[in-house]
């Protein structure tokens, strides 16, 4: 039986172990059902955790394909971009960089580990997105919870819900600091967020063309607020495509965690003649743990 001893922990989009957002990962849960993973998630208490099994038969090769579930302290969520760059720099120390393929509960995900620089840095894949509208009453009861006032939105990045592997309400902060100031209902919220089937929601600011601030409020998943959250990430990038923020091939950056005192870098990536997105960052064990 695994405990939280046999968890290795790893931060995601970040060099330095104090930074990033860090995630439980198991290489082999082939022992663990449901319960004992979402267990094993809970006492761990990082916004997410990751179970390797082996992939579905005829899925790849064995060592470069997973089955992979993702499980927070509260729940299984269907994708989580950083502990899916957490888990992919894991393997990569063990068995060199290289191409791996994550089977998760939205699809295959792969995934390409670099060493750059002597550094390893994981860039996943993302399922086909789409962006869909935010409807007006959802959008007043997210700033109601959140304690936020219509004219505290930029009207140039309209809310959005978008999905690249999970759902993500999208909403701009017209001002740097108003993002930074984060103190929402978690209970208003989450029950909103449980309607709308979201992950989190994206919160985000634009401090230049191509460079944003973004934070992530988590409170399904039990957590106040995610500090870099690679799947809203993804869907962040499918977003600012879809409503003409960015060319159509563009890389952009996002800092997060800055405000939580855990800053971490994602970069997205998009790409002409391809609607997925792809993201990108570096990642580190975690000393004296697991």
């Amino acid at each position: 039986m695994i405990t939280t001893a046999d968890v290795l922990r790893y931060t995601a989009f970040s060099t330095d172990p104090e930074g990033g957002n860090p995630a439980g990962v198991v290489l082999d849960a082939s022992g663990l059902d449901d319960a004992a993973m979402l267990a094993v998630a809970a006492e761990v208490g990082y916004s997410e955790s990751a179970f390797l099994t082996a992939p579905p038969e005829g899925f790849g090769v064995s060592g470069q394909a997973f089955t992979v579930r993702y499980f927070s302290p509260k729940a299984e969520v269907p994708f989580c971009g950083h502990a899916t760059v957490a888990t992919a720099v894991a393997l990569a120390e063990r068995t060199g960089p290289g191409d791996f393929v994550f089977v998760t509960r939205v699809g295959p995900v792969p995934v390409t580990v670099e060493s750059v620089d002597g550094v390893l840095r994981a860039t996943l894949t993302s399922v086909e997105p789409h962006v869909e509208e935010a409807a007006a009453d959802d959008v007043r009861e997210a700033l109601a919870a959140l304690d936020w006032a219509a004219e505290d939105l930029d009207p140039a990045l309209p809310p959005r819900i978008a999905f690249a592997g999970a759902r993500h309400l999208v909403l701009a902060a017209a001002t740097r600091a108003r993002l930074a100031d984060l103190q929402y209902d978690f209970a208003r919220l989450e029950a909103l967020m449980r309607r709308l089937d979201l992950t989190t929601v994206q919160l985000a600011w634009r401090e230049s063309a191509s460079v944003f601030h973004v934070r992530d409020p988590f409170p399904v998943g039990g957590v106040v607020e995610d500090p870099a959250t690679g799947a809203a990430a993804a869907a962040f990038g499918a977003y600012a495509r879809e409503l003409g923020l960015v060319p159509g091939e563009s890389e952009l950056t996002l800092h997060q965690g800055v405000d939580m005192g855990r800053p971490g870098v994602l970069t997205v990536t998009l790409g002409e003649g391809d609607p997925r997105v792809r993201v990108s960052g570096s990642g580190a064990r975690i000393p004296d743990a697991g």
